[in-house]
């Protein structure tokens, strides 16, 4: 008899070894497949070396890894009970950004814990899926859309999103408040509020351009408007991102072979821009292969979610996808000129240790629910503390 939930053919819940055996290794294939793209993108722009970035990233990805797959293994109901705690001790991290914060690139967003340097607002991103995740499973359908409880998931998404603003990190705050919002979105709210706070939303633009942006934030507005206007200074990066890009035709110039990368013309090579370069050197078809990888990984976390039986287990793995579709969304359009530069990276491929670290514990959380995916948590228990 197929085990087809989280217990086995004789009713006992799975052993060590089942776990592993019902885990989606596909999923951990894809994940793989992506991240090897992004080492190798690494040694070509170190110039055909694995110093500094592809032997750092390489071990990265195998603590990462190993991170990932002991999640996996932990009950869908632990990560549940911890889901609150979790998210308390991210927000108090966010918060200590503010006093003991290492700056970098013009904003504090870093803090030293021992030998480790964190960045907490990546943390918050797994952190709220699975607060809010825990407060919409006690909600039934038709009361998400009810002041009393759609204001208390609002100040889970809004609280984080604020601390991060002021950091301030823009394209972390689009993330947390795009994605928050998805998930309730997912949970069933309804049309009569979302059109209207849309429209709020576009109306308040202006006062947003002026008392919420930063004269930079500003600047990388007008840039994306016009980037020709100052092509050696504000304007440098997306344009040479699109020279690289549009260079790379095809099938691209070859492997090590991108000039742009190469001759140091493209800035954050290894991080922000490092699509720019899979363009440049194999073109339209390897953007191509990335997104299919990509995709691939996408449908298997909505598979996840839709034959999840727990409304937690869906929500958890909705969240995580969102937040990965807004990282190539994002990322991907901001190379391509589409939106302004945010310092987005893309995930599993560039360079950095805390983003590739927390997509990874993303996919531990996804992976847990695939395994446990016929756990039930009670409705009730959402309102435990």
């Amino acid at each position: 008899m197929p085990m087809n939930d989280h217990f086995g053919p004789t009713g006992r819940e799975l052993r060590f070894k089942d776990k592993l055996r019902v885990m989606n290794w596909t999923l951990v294939a894809l994940i793989t497949s992506v991240c090897c793209i992004g080492f190798a993108l690494l040694y070509s722009v170190a110039g055909g070396s694995f110093d500094p970035w592809a032997e750092r990233q390489i071990v990265r990805f195998g603590v990462g890894i190993s991170i990932m797959l002991a999640i996996a293994l932990i009950d869908i109901r632990t990560w549940f009970a911890l889901a609150y705690p979790i998210y308390g001790v991210s927000l108090l991290l966010l918060t200590a950004v503010e006093f003991v914060g290492r700056t970098g690139k013009g904003a504090e967003r870093w803090i030293d814990i021992g030998p480790l340097q964190l960045q907490p607002s990546e943390l918050m991103k797994i952190a709220l899926v699975l607060a809010l995740s825990r407060f919409l499973h006690g909600i039934l359908l038709e009361d998400v859309s009810r002041p009393t409880r759609l204001i208390p998931a609002l100040l889970l998404v809004m609280i984080p999103a604020g601390l991060v603003l002021i950091q301030p990190n823009l394209g972390t705050t689009t993330i947390l408040v795009a994605g928050g919002l998805g998930l309730i979105f997912l949970a069933g709210l309804s049309w009569k509020i979302i059109l209207p706070v849309v429209a709020l939303g576009v109306a308040a633009v202006p006062l947003g351009w002026e008392f919420a942006l930063k004269d930079y934030q500003k600047q990388r507005v007008y840039t994306f408007l016009e980037p020709d206007r100052d092509p050696l200074g504000a304007g440098y990066n997306i344009l040479q991102s699109k020279i690289a890009l549009g260079s790379g035709g095809l099938f691209g110039k070859g492997f090590g072979e991108g000039t742009q990368s190469r001759l140091n013309f493209l800035p954050e090579k290894q991080t922000d821009f490092i699509f720019t370069v899979l363009g440049e050197e194999f073109g339209l078809f390897g953007l191509l292969i990335l997104m299919g990888l990509y995709l691939a990984i996408l449908a298997q976390g909505v598979t996840v979610a839709l034959d999840t039986r727990s409304q937690f287990g869906r929500l958890v793995a909705m969240g995580i996808c969102l937040n990965f579709l807004l990282y190539i969304l994002i990322n991907t359009a901001m190379s391509m000129g589409l939106i302004p530069v945010v310092g987005i990276p893309l995930p599993l491929v560039s360079y950095g240790g805390t983003a590739l670290l927390t997509v990874l514990i993303g996919f531990g959380m996804l992976l847990s629910v695939q395994i446990h995916r016929g756990v039930d948590i009670p409705r009730s228990a959402a309102n435990l503390i």
